[in-house]
């Protein structure tokens, strides 16, 4: 590593009790970025200071914050076209030391045993109802109705873990795999729900309902139904019933949508700190 005495030198005086100096060698390492990181932590390891070890860890989660920032920043300026890697960056708020590959293999084993049963000549009924048995019967998914706000409903890499998960973390799954196979479902941003809709492209455009065939509940192992009950929902709610939703929605508003259930989560929790960090990462993604 370049500048390995500097970096040596500015470790050194993490412990030093004078502010001044701890907040220059912090601005100066947080420069460094990512680099450090490892360094810090071994830092940490050999240190029996309480003072430099807590200094140590605010210094790198705010390198490591910083670099999701950047990374959600560059997705959403990119197009937001993948949305499992979306899910990925909201992942390393909380698993910045994830070995993401682990997660994509997770996900293309279950795409492969859905793969191997899938042919041509097969409805849109007869797919759902595929992938339906490979992620709840095959693999055991179910929706987390005993700890519904637990923040880690919305980590990507422990719902795929623990194969329980909220609304709309299982629907970003359940839609990752049918469009890698190219089974036309999308997310749709229903109020107090995250539904999935199944798409006639040929019509996208053309209907209110926005080409949907019907409309699956992820939470509930991909139960189908249509329209009028979207509408019964809605009345339920006492709201209007709005164009926005019956139809698919963009990879940007379901990631702004996992962060806010995170929000709303860690606020419940009693942890502002990381409320407000995440309010940051939705400040990204509604620049104009």
């Amino acid at each position: 590593m370049e500048n390995i005495a500097e970096i040596s030198a500015l470790v050194k005086l993490l412990d030093d009790p004078d502010e001044e100096i701890y907040s220059h060698v912090e601005k100066k390492l947080l420069e460094y970025g990512n680099e450090v990181v490892d360094y810090l932590e071994n830092a940490w390891e050999q240190s029996f200071d309480a003072l430099m070890q807590q200094r140590i860890e605010n210094i790198v989660h705010r390198i490591q914050f910083n670099a999701v920032k950047e990374d959600l920043n560059l997705w959403y300026m990119s197009g937001a076209f993948d949305l499992l890697q979306g899910a990925l960056i909201i992942n390393r708020y909380q698993y910045p030391d994830l070995d993401e590959q682990k997660v994509i293999f997770q996900i293309e084993e279950m795409k492969r045993d859905i793969w191997v049963n899938l042919q041509y000549e097969m409805s849109s009924i007869e797919k759902v109802k595929l992938i339906n048995h490979v992620l709840y019967n095959q693999h055991g998914f179910s929706g987390n109705t005993k700890n519904h706000h637990d923040p880690q409903n919305s980590y990507i890499s422990q719902v795929l873990e623990s194969k329980k998960g909220n609304q709309i973390s299982l629907a970003i799954i359940y839609s990752t795999l049918a469009q890698k196979l190219d089974i036309p479902i999308y997310g749709i941003n229903l109020p107090q729900h995250f539904i999935l809709g199944y798409v006639d492209e040929t019509k996208r455009d053309e209907e209110q309902e926005f080409g949907v065939l019907f409309y699956i509940n992820a939470f509930n192992k991909g139960n189908i139904f249509g329209k009028h009950d979207v509408d019964q929902f809605l009345r339920q709610l006492n709201l209007e019933p709005l164009p926005g939703y019956y139809r698919p929605c963009s990879n940007t508003e379901i990631i702004r949508r996992v962060i806010r259930n995170l929000i709303s989560a860690y606020e419940g929790a009693g942890a502002p700190d990381k409320a407000l960090e995440l309010q940051e990462l939705q400040d990204i993604l509604t620049q104009v």
